[in-house]
Parts: structure tokens; sequence; C-alpha cells
């Protein structure tokens, strides 16, 4: 450098000891215990089959790299025994392989078994076949389900002790959980739900794992089982014994996303200070929900109405890919300019910030193991807790006003606690970290697109001639003889056609044409449908193709959710009210669609028919065609743009069902989500007026280079010509920063020590090492507004802030810059000043 410069040396250690893991795992009331020692722990779900097994080393990798001890899954038991007595463990079922990934990353193991896992799975997790075994009624104390429920549990804990996965035998799995979420709708089962709950416990540890269980929202639950919370915000929750650990099996990271809604987002510093304000009040156990959602891959979906991303707003967005890897930071003598190297790609700055959440924690955890919190009032709104034994102390000061700034006084010293946030002090003097003031950068991601060829092949689609088959389509069929003077007739042909469905969606067919449509929603999802007719004398056929969408997955007895055609099904006068009710008449059913039951998603039918113009905007018509995989290794996804609804295959491998004509409501989306106050799913929505859904994750293991072949089935008539792959991109890169942010975590201790103050530091990174900086967008140091992508000057600015940001930046992989008056002179004195700095890679 050409200044008189400090630099700052980022060493990484990507190579790190395996864990050794447990023999024995107990809890106290603190804690849980692991090998006589408590432990605070940092968890984090994946759900194996949403994603493949291609992907999960690198996902179980960048989990460990954000902070996280553990990973939690479900256990999918509609996906491992379809139908019963038949199993499978592969592909992306292989648990065994899954739970031994995350061991040889050094990590623990959550398995909760449930075995009804809701997880806005189809059926809640249960095998469809489970329905139909006589007598049975689900999650209550009944005979056939206790069996079932009883055998497929111990075939999962046989499993795991086959492998030697329990920590009692040296494995990594240290927490199994029993039952899932009883405790909120318990209460309609009456007196069996309690003896239900006793059964399934003491079940449970009948199974001799040598690992505590959990239930989470059981607030009965049975000794010895640890009951747990779910939720946004879990400070509140007290464990039903206080021989018990205070636990949070669901930190919800963002939400669901539905078809026919707009994109749930949870901003950072939210979650962030819902984080530390359930260590800071005694919590020692917390996961988050989902820390990488992943994919509704085929028909997984439940809901109904969830749509085929599960990304979940999570810290790893739903490609697998995120960005930054832990720096360790060494420190020289004081300067202007610092030096940083990263890798990998996405979701920031939640996984970044959350990743300094949990240094800061561990920074205390030598207190939070040792003692329980003396919690005291700083003041309206305000709140300090303090762990302390002997030499030993951290705090943790708390402003929970959602509209309010505030400094307090503490132990002698001043502090300024932004609203809505949490401050860490890990020497109960010096701050490590406040919730509210974000050190990591933000990437807003793009997606490059490629054409897709356009010489498909086409194949229309009836009614299955199987009858056995699983399938969202279900045909109901009638045929009758009309006369001419009907008095339900007008002009001797017009008629209405009255139909209900318990849902999810319907089209009705007269004379083998589409007449009118109908769909419900997430809310609502009965199907309603009054549609203008015309008829013809003598003999017509009438048509309805039921859809579903997911089956329910949540809710007291929600297994017995029906959906279909149930009626009245009438024809409906236009003027003198008469009518003619059909619903009693001699209807045939018929199970899916012609073409699901004779390959036509794998691509190998001998029904395709290539035509130089390709059909559009027709209904029940399957597509297919051969493409190149997009170049590089970016994740890829398929935009489908101009199609109706259906589901999509690539060489084989079903993407999910797709809905892009299914739009959300305009209203209700900000440009500007206020993290204080109280997080809820109808805050911070995104994409109003968008198609809820329009890109599909492809996975690229299931990509050659060259001949892969892609099928859609097209329900409702589109124009495959607009489909598109899109790979994703980084577009720019953010950091804003202000003087009143602490250093970063990783420099933790390096000037308390000496008593020496510091200036907060702004790092950017390009996602890969073979890129650099190439471009400065935005630089100003002063009183910046906006976010990022929108950056824009504010009254004060220093006229030197680009040209600095540029000689520090611009051709090198990463760059980290003071941010003090040192650096950029005073633009404007006594006024608190931020720098804000948006680039691009190259």
């Amino acid at each position: 450098m050409r200044r008189r410069t400090e630099i700052l040396v980022l060493v990484f250690c990507l190579a790190t000891a395996t864990t050794a893991f447990a023999s024995t795992v107990t809890y106290d009331h603190r804690a849980i215990v692991i090998d006589g020692k408590r432990r605070v722990l940092v968890s984090g779900s994946i759900h194996y089959p949403r994603s493949t097994p291609e992907m999960w080393p690198d996902l179980i990798q960048k989990s460990k790299d954000g902070g996280l001890d553990m990973i939690e899954t479900y256990v999918f038991w509609s996906s491992h025994e379809p139908f019963r007595n038949q199993y499978n463990f592969e592909g992306r079922n292989d648990l065994v392989k899954f739970v031994k990934l995350v061991a040889a990353a050094g990590l623990y193991v959550h398995l909760r078994i449930g075995p009804y896992v809701c997880a806005e799975w189809n059926y809640g997790g249960f095998p469809l076949w489970l329905h139909f075994i006589p007598g049975i009624k689900f999650r209550t104390d009944n005979e056939p389900f206790k069996a079932e429920m009883q055998r497929f549990t111990a075939k999962i804990v046989d499993m795991m002790k086959q492998e030697k996965l329990y920590a009692s035998q040296g494995g990594p799995i240290i927490l199994s959980q029993i039952e899932n979420e009883y405790g909120n709708i318990d209460s309609a089962y009456g007196a069996a739900a309690k003896s239900y709950i006793k059964w399934a416990a003491d079940m449970a540890v009948s199974l001799d794992t040598g690992v505590p269980w959990v239930m989470c929202q059981q607030s009965d639950a049975p000794d010895p089982i640890i009951n747990t919370c779910n939720g946004f915000y879990c400070d509140q929750f007290t464990p039903n014994s206080e021989k018990k650990p205070k636990m949070w099996t669901e930190n919800w990271s963002g939400w669901f996303l539905s078809f026919g809604g707009a994109v749930p987002h949870r901003p950072a510093e939210d979650l962030a200070f819902a984080v530390a304000r359930f260590y800071q009040r005694g919590g020692t156990f917390q996961n988050y929900y989902m820390y990488h959602g992943g994919t509704n891959f085929g028909r997984t979906s439940g809901g109904p109405f969830i749509a085929t991303s599960y990304d979940y707003d999570a810290p790893i967005d739903e490609y697998g890919y995120n960005l930054q890897v832990p720096a360790t930071y060494s420190r020289l003598p004081p300067s202007v300019f610092y030096f940083t190297v990263f890798s990998g790609l996405a979701r920031q700055p939640k996984w970044g910030h959350l990743r300094d959440v949990h240094k800061a924690i561990k920074l205390c955890e030598e207190a939070l193991i040792a003692t329980d919190p003396t919690i005291s009032s700083l003041g309206s709104n305000l709140e300090a807790a303090v762990y302390k034994t002997g030499s030993v102390c951290s705090a943790f000061l708390a402003n929970v006003d959602p509209k309010s700034d505030a400094t307090v006084k503490f132990n002698g010293n001043s502090y300024h606690l932004p609203a809505w946030s949490v401050s860490i002090l890990p020497d109960c003097k010096n701050v490590a970290l406040n919730t509210a003031k974000i050190n990591s950068m933000t990437v807003i991601p793009s997606f490059m697109h490629e054409s897709l060829n356009t010489n498909a092949d086409s194949t229309d689609s009836s009614k299955s001639t199987l009858l056995l088959i699983k399938s969202d389509y279900l045909w109901y069929s009638l045929s009758m003889d009309i006369k001419g003077d009907e008095p339900f007739l007008q002009d001797g042909s017009q008629t209405v056609l009255h139909v209900e469905s318990l849902g999810h969606a319907l089209h009705a067919f007269i004379n083998g044409k589409l007449a009118g449509s109908g769909t419900g929603n997430s809310n609502n999802v009965k199907v309603k449908v009054d549609i203008p007719i015309t008829v013809v004398p003598g003999k017509n056929t009438i048509d309805f193709l039921s859809v579903t969408v997911g089956l329910q997955n949540y809710g007291a007895f929600f297994d017995l959710s029906g959906a279909g055609v149930t009626g009245p099904v009438k024809l409906n006068g236009l003027n003198n009210g008469s009518s003619i009710d059909l619903s009693s008449q001699q209807w045939k059913y018929q199970v899916g669609l012609k073409g699901e039951d004779s390959g036509l998603p794998s691509g190998s039918s001998s029904q395709w028919i290539s035509r130089s113009g390709l059909p559009k905007n027709r209904p029940l018509i399957w597509y297919k065609t051969n493409f190149d995989a997009p170049t590089g290794n970016n994740p890829v996804a398929l935009d489908l743009t101009g199609m109706g609804k259906g589901e999509a295959w690539v060489n084989g491998q079903s993407i999910g069902r797709y809905w892009p004509a299914y739009i959300a409501p305009n209203g209700g989306c900000t440009d500007y989500c206020n993290y204080r106050g109280a997080y809820s799913p109808s805050k911070c929505h995104k994409n109003c007026g968008k198609p809820s859904q329009q890109l599909y994750h492809v996975p690229r293991s299931w990509l050659k280079p060259s001949g892969n072949i892609l099928v859609l089935f097209e329900e409702l008539g589109g124009d495959p010509t607009q489909i598109a792959f899109a790979t994703r991109q980084t577009g720019s890169l953010c950091s804003h920063v202000s003087e009143s942010h602490p250093l970063p975590v990783d420099m933790w201790g390096s000037d308390s020590k000496t008593g020496r103050a510091s200036n907060p530091i702004l790092s950017i990174s390009c996602p890969s090492p073979n890129q650099v900086i190439s471009t400065i967008k935005f630089a100003s140091y002063g009183t910046p507004l906006g976010s990022c992508g929108s950056f824009s000057h504010g009254r004060c600015s220093s006229a030197k802030a680009r040209s600095i940001v540029h000689e520090a930046c611009v051709g090198s992989t990463s760059c980290s810059i003071g941010v003090s008056t040192r650096t950029f002179g005073d633009p404007c004195k006594g006024i608190k000043k931020s720098l804000a700095v948006e680039v691009s890679c190259a």
C-alpha cells in the first residue's frame, strides 16, 4: 500500500480435529451434560430428503463453519416405508449416510424420530397406507396406531444401534425426539391423549438408546423426557421440572412459502435478538428450524398448498450455498486498511451475523454452565442478566423496547442499546456483539438465464388406465341424457354447473372440453364454483378432474381431512330457479393421468409426438425436450415463467410441483423491513404481485454435461417456449458499518487486554477465490442512507471515500477498512458516522 496502513491477517482453519464423541449423555437443570460436563449447544435443522447426498457434505461443513455444534433432522416415515414393510433407505433417504457425514464433520446429531413430523411434509410424514389399517386412529391411545408407531420407531433405533451411532456407543447422536408438537392439539383427543403420551414416553425410554429423549411443545412430558419449546421466541419458556434444562428445539429462522402467498422474510437482527435473549435468560440449547430448508422434491410437500421451495429464509439458502468460512484475526499495529480471504457463496448477512452471535455466546460458555443467571432491571424494558462465579463473569444487556434506543449504566460503565437488541459482554465489561449491529456483509443474488431448446415433443393426457398409482389427480365421470325441454335449461342448452369440493383444485369438462376451473388457497382449501355451460340434446358427459396440492400435515385429526368432490353437484337454471341434483347419480372414478403410469416422466415412452409447431396454452399436456447442462458449477434453477401448473422431471427425477400462474397478492409487502418488534409470518413479506415461486431448484448432481431430458406435465396450459435455465450468481456485495459497531467478534480480547480502543472494521469478500473486486458501485463515509442495492449519500459524506475504498479493494479478492476519521477525515464533526460500500466481483 502507498499509505501508512495496518494489515489485518486472517488465517482460516479449514482442517479441524474430529470431535471425540461422548460415551455418556445426561442432563441437569442447566444443560445437556456430555461426559460429565455441561455444554452450551447451538444446533440447526437440515432435512436429508430435501437436499441430495452430493450436497450433504458441503451443507454440514457450512453449518460447522457457521458455529453449529449439532445437526437436527426429522425421520420421514413416508419416505422410508412408502408401502408397508417395503423400505427405502437409499439416495436422498440414506439416513445412516447422512448421520455418518455429520459425525465425520465432528458435529452431534439430534434425531427427531417422531414419527409424526409435521414439517409441511405430505400427510405429516405418515405413509398413506397407514390410513387404511382397520380400526386405526392416529396419535391417540389406539392399539393399531401404537403398534405401527412402535414398530417403525424401534426399526430406526435398531438401525442406528447397528451402525453404533448413538453416543452411548461412541456415535454422534446425543438426543432423540418422540412425538412432535402434540401439546398444541392434545385437548381435542380428551383423556386418551394423556395415556397416549405416557405410553409414547415409556416406549421410547424402553428402546434403551442411552441418550435423553425430548418432546417439543409438551408441557406434561413425563419424566425423564425433556419438554422443549418451539416458536419465534422462547426466552420466557420454563421446563416442567426444576431438574430439566431450558431447551429450544425449533427457532423458526423464517417461515414456509405457500403457493399463492408472498415470500416470508425474517430479519437477521430479529433472529439474533431471539437467540441472545434465550441464552441470556438461562437457555443452553437452541436449534434453528431451518438452518438449510432445501426443496420439496416430488410430491413431498404438504400443507396443503406448500410450495416446492422450502427455503424458509434459512441461513443457508435452498440451493445449499453460503458465504464465508470462519476467520481468526491476528492483530498488527494500528492502521487504516485490512485484508481477508473468504470462500463460498449465499444468504448474507443472516449466516454471518448468526455465526458472530454463536462466537460471542461461546465466549460466555464457562460462565453460562457454571451458574444460573441473576436478572435485574435497568429501567423500563431494559434488563441485565449476569452469570458470575468466582473470577468468571459474563453479562447480557437487553433492550426489549420495540421503538426506543436507550443508554444504560452497568457496573459503572455506560452502554448504548438500540431498540430490540441484546449486547453480549463475555467479561461483564466489554461488548463483543450487539444483535442489532451487523458486521457481516450483505449479498444480493442474481440469476443468469440461458434459453431452453424449444424443439420439444408433446403428448396429450387424459385418464390413467391404471388404478393402483399414487397421484395428485382423481377423475369423476358421469354420462347422462338431457332433453331440450328440461326446466333447468335456457334456450334448450344453457345451464349453470354448481360443484363443491373439499379441495384443492378442480377442472370441469363438458363433453370433453374444459368448461371452467376453481382452486382453493392455503387459508381455505375448499373449492366452490358455478360454471355456465352449454349442453347438447341427448347424451352428455361431465368429467371433473380433482387435484390435490399436498395433503394436510398439521392439526387435530388432520389425517381425516378429506379432499375431492363431495358435492353437492347440481345443474341450476339461469333464471327460473329450477335445478337438478347430480350428486346421487352413478359416477365413475379413475385415479391418475394417462402418462403417469406409462413412463412419460422418464422421457422414454414411445407416446411422444414430434411437431413442427409446439402446442401452447393447452391443458393436460406433456412436454419433453433435451438440453445441455448450464456451464460452470453454480447452482441451477428452472425458470418456468409462462407455464401454468404441473410437475417437472429432469432425467426422471421429479423437481416438484410447479405453479407460476398462482400470483401472490399485490398488497402486504414493504421495501424496508423493520426488525424491531415481535416477528410473525405476516410481517416482512416480499415478492407481492408476482408468482409465489418462479424458480425451481435442479440439483447439479442430477445433470449430465449433455443429453439431459426435461419432462413437464402442464395442467392448466402454458407456453413452454418461455422456459429457461438460470444459474445462481452473486450480484452486489455490500457492507454498512457505523463508528459505534463493536470490533468483529473474532478480534475479541485483542484490545480489551491492553485497554486500547480500536475502530470498527468493514469487510467485503468475493464469493470465489478466483474472483476479485472489480467495481466500486457505491462508497460513502458520513451519513449514508438506504440498503444494499439502493444506497444513497446523506447530508454528510467524505469526498475521499470512493477513492480510498477503490485503492483498498479493487483487484483484491477481499478487503477490510477501518471505519474512522483517521481513514476518511471528518466530513461532519460531532455527528456519528458510518461507512456504506457496495461492490461487484469478476
